[in-house]
C-alpha cells in the first residue's frame, strides 16, 4: 500500500482554493437606518430577526457594555449594541 506523507497532505490541502461562504439569499448591504425604531428595545430572538429583517443584513452581533469584539468588516453584518439592562443603544454595520 502506497502512503502519503501526513505533511505532504496538508501542504496541498493548504494551497487549495477557499470557496467563500454562501451569504443567505436576500441578504446584502447591511441598512442600519431602517431598525433604529428598535432602539429602547429588549435584546431577544424575536428582536433580532426583526432588525436583521429591517435591515436587510445577514447575521446580526449583539455588543454589550465593554465587550471586546472583532475589528473585521463585513458589508452584511448589524451589530447592536446593548446597555448594561440589554435594552438596544444603537446600531451601526460592519
Amino acid at each position: 500500500m502506497f502512503r502519503i506523507p501526513l505533511p505532504l497532505i496538508l501542504l496541498t490541502t493548504a494551497c487549495a482554493p477557499v470557496e467563500p461562504m454562501p451569504v443567505e439569499h436576500g441578504a446584502g448591504h447591511c441598512n442600519m437606518d431602517a431598525a433604529k425604531a428598535l432602539i429602547g428595545e429588549k435584546m431577544s430572538d424575536k428582536t433580532g430577526q426583526k432588525a436583521r429583517a429591517l435591515a436587510g443584513a445577514g447575521m446580526v452581533r449583539w455588543v454589550r457594555p465593554g465587550q471586546a469584539v472583532t475589528m473585521d468588516y463585513r458589508e452584511d453584518r448589524l451589530n447592536i449594541m446593548l446597555d448594561d439592562k440589554d435594552r438596544i443603544t444603537r446600531l451601526s454595520c460592519g
